[in-house]
């Protein structure tokens, strides 16, 4: 398979795309009828034929990603005359490119991620055509065809918006990132400091999944990704140590979903809202750190209070690291993390480029083993991954965002965001805490059936503009709305994470799933947090406001936390809780 995987053809296609979003960094702004088309056409062959499970899939897959190369080569080679049509098709053969294109890329997101996704954009666009004919006040005025397939598909909205834009601009390049550090010793050097600082303490091979999770999300921003990279090291840890399988598969689920809250990539969530707000990458950054920090905190604090319950072994020092190999490994991922940080605060470079840098210093590091060894053939093979890794990857979050484009075309076409919107302030009474709980519920629903960054720009889409209304800041609304579409990763009866963490550990996944839910309580609760202590977020603007509101929310956390989860008189403990709470949302 993973010859297969390693093809030359697939390698070469992978540099290509690698080459592509580099390009444009360095070359400069380029329209967004050239670079975003294009964005898709490369992306096809890896959705549409490396991804193929079938014969059938894949001669099909082929088939599709001509026509799909073709369509998108039109609107390339045609930008400057398709720009003066201001989204308004002329002729036939533009209608059936505009068609198709939309099609194409509700099927290259059904075989990226399956159909949820793909059947709420259906419903979106048959809201479109159809609107108009239902009735009272969600209805449309209705519009033409001609201006409704052009506006998704020949003009800088729908398939080409901003959306993609970010995609092609920015979450391409930390992808890219990612993968070219994932390609090299990063990996180890992440197990082996979390290791080398946690291994040791009650519950240490627990702590070392959390802190390992914590620091390989903040590159891969995928949940899934993350249960079954850290997860065939960190599970079977735990497993050989005498800990509970279902407690195991739990550990890891709830710390790799902390991954996409986690700055600097937040799952390409942190890209978006740049887009979504208007907020600088770097504040964003700065307000999602302390609610990220207090997750993975809590998380820690449940494993203390599951060693109530069960035996949690240390792990043993024979099976540590050596220092040498710690310090090592570490500097696989610190000196490019070194230089992007460097980049973007001291050199005041944008976050895209400062990753572009930081990506010619992990290329660099490739040449290197554990040992500090040159090997021009290994590099060759690092070299080779980092260039699949890459080219899958930003397909896979390319089919999702320009799926996730067409809801959004929709929503602003037909005025359906501000009628979603009309309805949360309605149902809420205009109260703010009643429309946050419609919210969060809306969140967790849509949640389930698509992945997080298209469940938030969907949600923080028709109720954003709610919360703001009712008083909310807008980067803490779409905060909160990011956080709350991140539940589905552990909740039932869809929970991607625990799902693959269950199937590696071999426990029943609603075992796993009850656990995953009591030790990653604060996911639930930390959003509610943010909102009744504001200075949270506030570390750029008002750092002793932000700690003061960080320690008040951790200490109402670990009472929570221990008051769910420990061994303990049931009195004592709901009296945690309530204490907890308290300190929390009424102090």
């Amino acid at each position: 398979m993973l010859s297969r995987q390693l093809h030359p053809g697939w390698v070469a296609l992978g540099a290509i795309s690698v080459l592509f979003h580099l390009g444009l960094i360095f070359y400069g702004l380029a329209p967004a009828l050239i670079s975003r088309p294009m964005h898709m056409a490369l992306a096809l062959p890896w959705i549409l034929v490396f991804m193929a499970r079938t014969r059938w899939q894949r001669w099909s897959g082929w088939l599709l990603t001509l026509l799909g190369v073709a369509a998108c080569g039109y609107i390339v080679l045609n930008e400057a005359a398709l720009a003066s049509q201001y989204g308004f098709i002329d002729n036939a053969w533009q209608m059936t490119i505009g068609g198709f294109l939309i099609l194409l890329a509700l099927e290259t997101a059904r075989r990226a991620i399956g159909w949820p996704l793909p059947l709420v954009a259906l419903c979106a666009l048959a809201y479109a055509f159809l609107g108009s004919h239902v009735p009272g006040e969600f209805g449309h005025q209705g519009m033409p065809t001609a201006s409704l397939v052009g506006t998704l598909t020949i003009a800088e909205g729908g398939l080409w918006g901003e959306l993609t834009g970010v995609s092609v601009g920015v979450v391409a390049i930390f992808v890219i990132f990612g993968a070219v550090l994932n390609a090299g010793e990063a990996g180890q050097g992440f197990m082996n400091m979390a290791s080398a600082f946690a291994g040791r303490l009650t519950g240490g091979a627990a702590k070392v999944s959390v802190i390992s999770s914590a620091l390989m999300g903040s590159i891969s921003g995928s949940a899934s990704a993350n249960v079954a990279s850290t997860g065939s090291i960190t599970i079977p840890s735990m497993v050989r140590l005498g800990y509970p399988r279902s407690l195991a598969g739990a550990v890891e689920a709830v710390a790799s979903s902390g991954g996409q809250i986690m700055p600097p990539l937040m799952g390409a969530g942190a890209f978006v809202m740049v887009e979504l707000t208007g907020t600088p990458y770097v504040q964003i950054m700065a307000a999602a750190v302390l609610p990220a920090l207090l997750y993975f905190t809590t998380v820690w604090v449940g494993i203390n209070a599951f060693a109530t319950r069960h035996d949690l072994r240390p792990i043993a020092a024979d099976d540590a690291p050596a220092p040498r190999e710690v310090l090592i490994t570490s500097l696989f991922f610190a000196v490019p993390f070194a230089i992007l940080l460097e980049r973007i605060f001291h050199g005041g470079n944008t976050p895209q480029f400062a990753a572009s840098i930081a990506i010619f210093a992990g290329l660099a590091l490739l040449l290197f083993n554990v040992r500090l060894q040159v090997s021009g053939r290994d590099f060759g093979h690092r070299l080779a991954e980092a260039a699949v890794t890459a080219g899958r990857q930003v397909s896979v979050i390319a089919s999702i965002i320009i799926c996730a484009s067409l809801v959004i075309g929709v929503l602003s076409m037909t005025g359906l965001g501000v009628k979603v919107t009309s309805a949360i302030l309605s149902l809420s009474q205009e109260a703010l805490w009643p429309a946050l709980l419609l919210t969060a519920i809306a969140c967790l629903i849509l949640g389930m059936e698509v992945p997080t960054t298209a469940a938030y720009v969907i949600c923080v889409s028709v109720a954003g503009p709610a919360l703001t209304e009712l008083g909310l800041a807008p980067l803490l609304a779409h905060l909160f709305v990011f956080w709350f579409a991140l539940l589905s990763t552990i909740t039932p009866p869809v929970c991607g994470g625990v799902f693959i963490a269950a199937g590696m550990v071999g426990e029943n996944w609603l075992k796993v799933a009850l656990r995953a839910m009591a030790l990653g309580i604060g996911l639930y609760l930390i959003p509610l947090a943010m909102v009744a202590n504001t200075g949270v977020i506030a570390l750029a603007e008002d750092l002793p406001a932000a700690l003061i509101d960080t320690g008040k929310i951790g200490i109402g956390l670990v009472g929570i936390s221990y008051g769910v989860i420990a061994r303990r008189p049931v009195w004592l403990r709901l009296a945690l809780i309530l204490a907890g709470a308290a300190v929390i949302f009424l102090i």
